[in-house]
């Protein structure tokens, strides 16, 4: 009989490293006012002040960064992901209360605020220049390991780590380890909050990870892992149920904000698009509710048309795209409610695989034609491609700068050479995780343990991990800045 999970384990509140409060305790500050507070309620305290979260304003969702301040930025995606998620935390909660899947509402809280941090965090290990980045990443090092002593000291899961190059792999390794506190734990999220966001929950070599070319986790994070798995009470390859919802609140959340964005820049017609998606709705659309559905959502945007017309409501053709995001996404949010509900018990045991929620819902024809819009005024907009053609050059660059320094037979490490100088340039976080993974000795202080280990003694695996930490972390503007001053047509 197969293995149902357990939703006790899935909300585990545990940590890697015991919580503790040594301040409140020294200072002896009654904690009663933070009591009101879940485990999850803390894992977004924890990193909603991080500069991990920080550096997401300054990295681009689709169209480049404006001084406008409309266009959204990684940053205002993640906060509106981060709604969404919450939102669904208590339909879905309340819904397994009166299910009985749930004890208390204890339980539908802990859901809510589980989705919550989850995706505010769920972008943080995307590259500068967003996807794209992953892609120039991923092609850099295919063609570098076609080399064959550059692949060298390396088994098969690390070079596939660097060959599918994946920023949700990267987020659990930012969370983990490199937004680095007090000790080599990160932020010391819950198990429940790291297993729900990896979204591809196997290794870079696996069968599913070789198909897929996504993967949830590094080879360095890999102890880690079975560890979160063990707690929370899933397997290689199982996904934890509150993923699926992280996965629809990404999806409603850039589906419609990407569009919104083309209209507010004057680059998509609304009034001919609306038209044209009403038309293709009613003719393409074969599901009798779906057809319902819209009727019903057109004729409410029909009306609200004729009177923001009526009213001569100033950039109309912006209000009618608002207007026609909000009830779109209402929609969606239904039918995601609903494909969860039906599934659920195929979701419990582990057979519903990576399928996803809202593209399987009775709204797909919907998501068809916002689609064709993204990718017919969007991702084709000159700027969108010239930012893109940035990035290829920028994270080329750097690479090649380096990997081509830093991994291979470097001597000692001296400010006064190339070699030293790139290496200084690396945020001491990095270096000092770099440190620890080759070490293992997590009780040596920090300045310390980077003074003795000697780096060019550093396997090859922590060199590259180090590189991608610390060029996946910056932001657009920053990789830009440092790669035109180390080629020298910008003074720092």
């Amino acid at each position: 009989m197969e293995q149902r999970l357990d939703w006790k384990k899935l909300l585990c509140g545990e940590r890697v490293r015991a919580s503790s409060t040594p301040i409140n305790q020294n200072l002896n500050i009654n904690d009663e006012g933070y009591n009101h507070r879940n485990e999850f309620d803390k894992d977004y305290d924890r990193i909603v002040y991080s500069s991990s979260v920080r550096r997401l304003q300054d990295k681009a969702q689709v169209f480049p960064l404006q001084e406008n301040d409309f266009t959204r930025t990684r940053l205002t995606h993640s906060l509106e992901a981060s709604a969404l998620a919450r939102s669904f935390g208590y339909a879905i909660g309340e819904w397994l209360l009166s299910e009985g899947e749930f004890e208390n509402y204890k339980q539908v809280r802990e859901l809510s605020a589980l989705l919550q941090v989850s995706a505010l965090i769920h972008d943080l290990g995307n590259p500068p220049f967003g996807h794209h980045g992953e892609e120039v990443i991923r092609n850099w090092f295919k063609e570098w390991l076609k080399i064959e002593k550059n692949g060298d000291g390396l088994n098969e899961q690390q070079r596939a780590d660097f060959e599918n190059f994946e920023g949700n792999a990267q987020t659990l390794r930012i969370v983990s380890k490199l937004q680095l506190l007090n000790d080599e734990y990160g932020v010391n999220f819950t198990y429940a909050t790291l297993a729900t966001i990896m979204k591809y929950p196997w290794k870079s070599n696996s069968e599913k990870g070789k198909a897929e070319s996504k993967f949830g986790y590094f080879s360095a994070e890999e102890k880690l892992v079975e560890d979160v798995f063990d707690k929370v009470g899933l397997k290689e390859g199982i996904r934890h149920p509150v993923t699926y919802l992280l996965e629809a609140s990404d999806d409603i959340a850039y589906l419609l904000a990407d569009v919104e964005d083309a209209v507010k820049k004057g680059i998509l017609p609304w009034d001919k698009e609306y038209k044209k998606i009403k038309k293709a709705l009613k003719e393409n659309e074969k599901e009798e509710e779906s057809k319902i559905l819209y009727e019903k959502m057109f004729k409410s945007l029909d009306e609200q048309i004729e009177r923001n017309n009526k009213n001569e409501i100033p950039e109309s053709n912006l209000a009618n795209i608002q207007n026609f995001k909000v009830l779109a996404q209402g929609m969606m949010f239904n039918q995601v409610v609903n494909m969860f509900k039906e599934n659920y018990e195929d979701i419990m045991l582990g057979k519903y695989g990576i399928e996803n929620l809202l593209k399987k819902s009775k709204v797909s024809e919907l998501i068809k034609e916002v689609k064709r819009l993204a990718k017919e005024y969007c991702f084709v907009n000159k700027e969108v491609l010239t930012l893109e053609l940035v990035g290829d050059r920028v994270i080329n660059g750097l690479l090649d700068t380096f990997v081509d320094s830093l991994v291979g037979n470097v001597g000692e490490i001296n400010h006064k050479e190339k070699e030293g100088k790139l290496y200084y340039l690396i945020s001491d976080n990095f270096k000092y995780i770099c440190c620890l993974d080759e070490e293992k000795n997590f009780n040596r202080k920090k300045d310390e343990l980077m003074r003795q280990i000697d780096f060019k003694e550093v396997k090859k695996y922590n060199k590259l991990l180090l590189i991608t930490d610390f060029i996946s972390g910056m932001t657009d503007s920053y990789a830009v800045n440092l790669y035109k001053e180390l080629m020298g047509v910008k003074l720092p």
